[in-house]
């Protein structure tokens, strides 16, 4: 049985999908009401993430703990963290990504958002491991 509420399966390459604007993604997605915008910002744009993330070599586990500090602070004292994830850059990557979800609201379900957004990102990675062994 098909639903309507389910899209079609992206047909974008890896390269592409890591070639989206995530910040863009962010800064729309995170306040946006359940529609297009949130579905690229976790449809497309988590598996672009998680994408650039992977060929960085970083561990889901270190994403999923950055998803609980933003879920227990809010996403801009995570922001502010001098370093967010181990290696530097991915560090500087996800800053940047938080410094945008930071830009657009300073609300307990914004950073709900931005958290869940971050594991779902973390739970793609793993699955992507998973997958290649």
């Amino acid at each position: 049985m098909e639903h309507p509420e389910q899209s079609e399966p992206s047909a974008h390459t890896e390269d592409e999908l890591a070639g989206l604007d995530i910040t863009a993604l962010l800064r729309y997605g995170l306040t946006a009401a359940p529609g297009p915008l949130r579905t690229s910002l976790f449809g497309d744009g988590a598996v672009g993430a998680a994408v650039l993330l992977d060929r960085l070599d970083t561990e889901p586990r270190s994403v999923a703990y950055l998803a609980e500090v933003v879920r227990a602070g809010g996403v801009r004292p995570a922001a502010d963290l001098p370093e967010p994830l181990p290696r530097p850059e991915a560090a500087a990557l996800v800053r940047d990504w938080l410094e945008a979800a930071a830009s657009v609201s300073q609300e307990p379900a914004t950073d709900d958002t931005a958290a869940r957004w971050l594991h779902a990102v973390a739970t793609i990675i793993e699955v992507r491991r998973r997958t290649r062994r």
